[in-house]
């Protein structure tokens, strides 16, 4: 299962930062406080090795929940470099997947979860329906059902015993609206998101013989962006690591926490960090950013954390441009002017090291027209983007066309990857062996057939949906959405869609033509890194918003401090110049006061 001259020369590399040892070699429950490029992905891949390796024998293993699908990527394929394999004794994934896939499909019944024996993922306009009835019944007002649905969701995930006489007062009536949401969902035969963790959480508090089963599979519970993952999460780790005896390893940083809108509790991995059962390791050193650019970075969080970069760091750049005039205007001005000068800074600098990160879509779709015109080729990453980076089928898909772009002759990926990729996705549909084998040879005959960067993305997407893949989504109870996901890229891609042209290589991000400016929410950036990041339109209004509550003014800051710690050599802070963000006011007078 280990490549062991691999795992020990990464072990051994991790000598050098005694935060990144102290957690390696952690034997008990452990929280590792990771700042912004501080290595806390590679020291939670190769504690895991180490966990696999020395601590866990096999068949028990080890349950790895992060944040979305992107985070369960990499840290499969940074397991993978180390030899070891996804599925098998590691599960990988959502809080979502895990409460699905570990307790919910196999334990539904049995924990008198009284959900429908075949029930399956409500898509997005099943569960808007529902809503819609549920708001007839019980609020009977001339508003849009819609409107509802944020104050629900966070009413629901906010109160997880719904005996508690919490539930019965603080809201009585978005208590009643939720009760009636999910009946209507539960006579349909279906659940959301939502409950999967909600009702994970229900089968683990009324049924201890649960919590013992998952533990006799699981010893050892790791959480990546714990910050991030909100009061199930949370209570789902009191249980199991605290009360039926699953060790902890939990990775996070309350400083990058910029998901309150989905129910993110930073406060919760603080309180777990100051436990006197819980050894607490911090990550100090910065190897992304230029040594300038980690000083300024306490000033945007607006607190000292006793960052710094390692010795021998490049220093790193930033510039303040402030600006007149729309939007439109702005983007004109960074394609004119800012970007040439940089390139004239850094020759190497290659379009893909560019990160150009704001607010909204609404503003990418002004930077994104304005590439264009000064013929920039740009990848977008926000609501507007060509498909939803959630999607597991696009992810996969993604892969087998890397694949098909030359992956077939340097093996990455392996196709051993892609058809175990493919599994886990599909697992509803592809669980008999007759059904593994079926698919795995019906993979390899397309994939060797479109051995070819130049075809058509169009074209190719709407032959494997025909082949192998609209067939296997039609019986996955856990796939409901993903059908849209793919007519709409199959639209965008068609002769007259934006995107008309796009070819097999620019989809797999390995062939022709992808060379391209990354455009990105600030929420979408993090997690992620470049050589040169442009904070576009960071105004007053923008970040922050006008007229919010404390809470959501400091959930802002946090959200430039993300922004401002995904620059390697160059951070550029373009701004309105009669309402620049009091976030940009503070670095740059900061900064001069520190000359």
């Amino acid at each position: 299962m280990f490549d062991y001259q691999l795992y020990q020369r990464a072990a051994n590399d991790m000598r050098r930062n005694e935060g990144q040892w102290d957690a390696y070699n952690a034997t008990g429950h452990c929280v590792v406080l990771a700042g912004p490029g501080s290595g806390k992905t590679k020291t939670l891949t190769i504690k895991l090795a180490r966990i696999l390796a020395e601590d866990v024998e096999a068949p028990r293993g080890v349950a790895c929940i992060t944040y979305n699908n992107e985070c369960a990527k990499e840290l499969e394929e940074r397991l993978q470099a180390l030899g070891v394999e996804p599925g098998g004794r590691i599960f990988i994934g959502t809080v979502h997947s895990f409460s699905l896939t570990q307790i919910l499909l196999p334990y539904a019944k049995t924990a008198r979860l009284r959900l429908p024996d075949a029930f399956r993922v409500a898509t997005k306009q099943e569960q808007r329906f529902a809503l819609q009835d549920a708001y007839r019944s019980v609020i009977r007002g001339p508003e849009d059902p819609q409107r509802w649905r944020m104050k629900m969701d966070a009413h629901r995930r906010s109160i997880l015993n719904r005996n508690s006489k919490e539930w019965r007062t603080a809201n009585p009536q978005l208590s009643a609206l939720v009760e009636a949401y999910e009946t209507q969902l539960r006579r349909a035969g279906l659940i959301d998101f939502d409950d999967m963790p909600l009702l994970a959480v229900k089968a683990l508090r009324e049924n201890e013989w649960l919590q013992r089963a998952l533990l006799a599979k699981y010893p050892v519970l790791a959480v990546d962006e714990y910050q991030d993952l909100g009061r199930a999460l949370h209570r789902m780790v009191m249980g199991l690591c605290f009360s039926a005896g699953m060790r902890l390893l939990a990775v996070g940083d309350v400083d990058q926490s910029i998901y309150g809108f989905t129910g993110a509790r930073p406060e919760l991995l603080q309180q777990l960090s100051e436990r006197n059962d819980v050894e607490t390791i911090h990550l100090r050193l910065n190897y992304r950013c230029g040594s300038r650019i980690v000083t300024a970075s306490s000033y945007a969080l607006g607190e000292d954390r006793d960052y710094s970069a390692p010795k021998g760091a490049h220093e790193g750049l930033i510039f303040f441009h402030p600006q007149h005039g729309p939007c439109e205007q702005q983007a004109d001005h960074l394609f004119r002017t800012i970007l040439p000068e940089a390139k004239a800074r850094m020759p190497d600098l290659t379009l893909g090291d560019v990160g150009i990160l704001y607010q909204k879509a609404a503003i990418g779709d002004a930077i994104a027209e304005a590439a264009q015109e000064h013929g920039y080729p740009v990848i977008r990453t926000d609501s507007n983007a060509l498909y939803p980076r959630s999607s597991r089928v696009i992810r996969w898909l993604e892969s087998c066309a890397v694949w098909s772009c030359g992956g077939w002759q340097t093996g990455t990926p392996r196709f051993s990857r892609l058809l175990n990729e493919g599994l886990r996705v599909f697992a509803d549909a592809v669980g008999p062996p007759e059904c593994k084998l079926a698919f795995q040879r019906g993979l390899m005959q397309f994939l060797w057939e479109t051995r070819d960067s130049a075809l058509s993305v169009n074209t190719w997407i709407r032959d494997i949906r025909l082949a192998l893949v609209d067939d296997l989504i039609c019986r996955c109870r856990t796939l409901s959405d993903e059908p849209g996901v793919l007519d709409a890229i199959t639209a965008r891609t068609a002769r007259n869609g934006p995107a008309a042209g796009m070819t097999l290589g620019q989809f797999s991000g390995h062939g022709e033509g992808n060379d391209r400016i990354n455009l990105s929410t600030l929420h979408s950036a993090k997690g992620r890194e470049w050589e040169l990041v442009v904070m576009f339109a960071m105004d007053y209004g923008v970040i922050p918003w006008r007229n919010v509550a404390p809470k959501q003014v400091l959930e802002s800051r946090r959200l430039f401090y993300v922004g401002f710690t995904r620059a390697k050599k160059e951070l550029h802070l373009m701004y309105s110049a009669d309402e620049p963000s009091p976030f940009v006011t503070e670095v740059e007078q900061r900064l001069a006061q520190a000359r």
